[in-house]
């Protein structure tokens, strides 16, 4: 995990002079180019690194320069057990029991209670609420690629139900409401794709590896995506649909009618996923415009009905 490897490089620079990439690299098993990110990422917070070249040169932390176990306050402590507390529940391995270690022996004594409280009131759990699949192997397969910048050879099942094959670059893991995703360049496609874990079929790391590119980020709300693919739908809804749809928009954006209905504004992505959404909502919701979407959810209704009609 990359964390572990950044507090442990902090931790080498305070007690060594100077250390070169080489050094590094060789220590924690990755190559020069990955060093070189890991000490841009720590002078990003906050903590200054001096790079000396030729021979002998190396980095070293500025002379002078002292991280104090006070420099962590209760809140920055609490906040950094929370987050890595609920990462050890999806990713196994040493790497985050060592991290959650040495961020703990920050934690001065008189305060262990109260931090240990601020923790305990707020509890992670990024496993969803139904479902017994296992992802932890794919997330360590693909940790250890992103670590190494080897490809992927995955065997990935699309929306429409085909299997394709693919050879990725893997750059980024996204964990998005009880899902996790990997964003990668896919080489077939020639473009970057977010690639769902649940649909990978399979998955194997490869011995060739790669040269990193810069990669967009994620298209991960509708508020990401290009203007004219969204747009917002009028939605008629019984009562009971409340609770569901305040995952999708405010409640300022519901208008009361009459003692069981509401009138609803909903962002919306002209998309299977949304289309899906609106159709599981069965006959307790309405789309009243635009009228495409109201026109397009006839359609698929009807498509559906046709179905059961059929003789068997």
């Amino acid at each position: 995990m990359k964390v572990d490897r950044l507090v442990s490089i902090i931790f080498l620079l305070l007690e060594k002079k100077r250390v070169s990439a080489q050094e590094l690299a060789e220590m924690f098993e990755v190559s020069p180019r990955t060093i070189y990110r890991d000490i841009d990422a720590i002078c990003m917070a906050g903590i200054p690194i001096c790079a000396t070249s030729g021979v002998g040169g190396g980095f070293e932390i500025m002379p002078g320069y002292k991280i104090e176990k006070n420099v962590f306050g209760t809140s920055d402590l609490a906040a950094l057990l929370m987050g890595l507390s609920s990462l050890t529940g999806v990713m196994r391995g040493n790497e985050l029991i060592h991290t959650l270690a040495k961020v703990k022996s920050f934690i001065p004594a008189d305060q262990a209670k109260e931090i240990e409280g601020r923790v305990n009131q707020i509890y992670i759990d990024l496993h969803p609420w139904m479902g017994t699949r296992d992802m932890q192997p794919y997330l360590e397969i693909i940790q250890k690629a992103l670590e190494e910048n080897k490809l992927l050879s995955l065997l990935y099942l699309d929306h429409k139900g085909a299997q394709t094959h693919r050879i990725v670059e893997p750059y980024q893991l996204v964990s998005k409401y009880s899902h996790w995703y990997v964003q990668c360049y896919c080489r077939m496609r020639e473009d970057f794709r977010l690639f769902k874990l649940a649909r990978i079929l399979s998955l194997e790391l490869q011995e060739e590896g790669f040269s990193p590119r810069e990669y967009p980020k994620p298209q991960l709300s509708v508020e990401d995506m290009d203007s004219s693919s969204r747009k917002t739908v009028i939605l008629r809804i019984h009562c009971s649909l409340v609770e569901r749809l305040l995952d999708y928009c405010p409640f300022e954006q519901f208008k009361k009618e009459g003692d069981s209905h509401y009138i609803v504004q909903l962002p919306f992505v002209e998309n299977d996923y949304y289309y899906d959404m609106l159709l599981g909502f069965g006959d307790r919701c309405e789309c009243l415009s635009p009228p495409k979407v109201r026109s397009e959810m006839r359609r698929r209704i009807q498509a559906l009905a046709s179905i059961y009609e059929s003789s068997s």
